[in-house]
C-alpha cells in the first residue's frame, strides 16, 4: 500500500463530540485519528449509551474504571478486554452522561510501517488490511495502550509524530474521498440483550470497506 500525500485539514473541536451518540457514531465514519506516526480512517465503531444500554461499561453508573466515559466529550476512555488487549472509544455527550463509540476498526492511510512494526510486535497479521481490522488491533497499530484512558482528542499536542507520548486529535473526513456509504446492524461479541437487532442496531460501519471486521462485513 503506497501512502498517500499528507493533506492536513484542522481537527474536530470539544463542540464537535458534544451531541447525541447516535449521532456522531455515523459522523465519526472517514475520520482519521492522527498521532504517534500514524493516521487512521474509520471505518467501523458502535455506539454505547450508558444506563440506557445493557452492553455498556456505564450500564451500572460511574466507576473508577470507567470513569473518562463520564467525563468531558473528546477524549479516549480505553480499556483492557478480557485482560488481552486495549479497546479505545470516543466519549460523547455533556459531563455524567456515560456515551460513547468504540472504535471498531480502520485503514492505516498513513504510517504504514510504524503500524506493521508494531502489529508484529504483538502477534501476526497477514495483510496492510488487517492491521487495524477489530479494537484490538486498532489500539495496537496506533501505540494505543490502557495507560491512554482519559487522553484528549481537543488537546494541543505533537500528534505527527510518532511519540509513544504523544497525543492524538481526529480530522474530519478526506474531501477527496467520495463520502462514505453507511450500513448498521447489531453490535459484536456482547451478550444477547445486549445484541437485540431490534433495540441495537448500534454498529455503524462504511459499507463494502475491505478494513471493516466481523460477518457480512463488505456487503451488508
Amino acid at each position: 500500500m503506497l501512502p498517500r500525500p499528507r493533506v492536513d485539514r484542522a481537527h474536530v473541536d470539544r463542540a464537535w463530540f458534544d451531541r447525541p451518540v447516535l449521532e456522531l457514531a455515523p459522523l465519526l465514519l472517514g475520520c482519521e485519528l492522527v498521532g504517534r506516526g500514524v493516521r487512521l480512517r474509520i471505518t467501523e465503531v458502535e455506539a454505547y449509551r450508558g444506563s440506557e444500554d445493557p452492553g455498556s461499561h456505564a450500564f451500572r453508573g460511574r466507576t473508577a474504571r470507567n470513569a473518562t466515559m463520564f467525563g468531558e466529550p473528546g477524549h479516549l476512555y480505553v480499556y483492557r478486554h478480557m485482560g488481552l488487549h486495549s479497546c479505545m472509544n470516543v466519549v460523547a455527550e455533556p459531563e455524567g452522561i456515560g456515551h460513547g463509540c468504540l472504535i471498531r476498526a480502520g485503514e492505516i492511510v498513513d504510517g504504514v510501517e510504524i503500524a506493521r512494526q508494531r502489529r508484529r510486535a504483538a502477534g501476526v497479521t497477514r495483510t496492510d488490511l488487517d492491521l487495524a481490522r477489530g479494537p484490538g488491533r486498532a489500539t495496537v497499530a496506533c501505540g494505543v495502550t490502557w495507560a491512554d484512558d482519559g487522553l484528549d482528542l481537543c488537546a494541543p499536542s505533537p500528534a505527527e509524530t510518532s511519540d509513544p507520548a504523544g497525543g492524538f486529535h481526529l480530522e474530519p473526513p478526506d474531501p477527496a474521498r467520495p463520502a462514505p456509504v453507511i450500513a448498521t446492524g447489531p453490535r459484536i461479541g456482547l451478550r444477547e440483550e445486549a445484541s437485540d437487532p431490534a433495540r441495537f442496531a448500534w454498529r455503524f460501519r462504511i459499507r463494502g470497506d475491505r478494513t471493516v471486521s466481523g460477518p457480512g462485513r463488505l456487503n451488508r
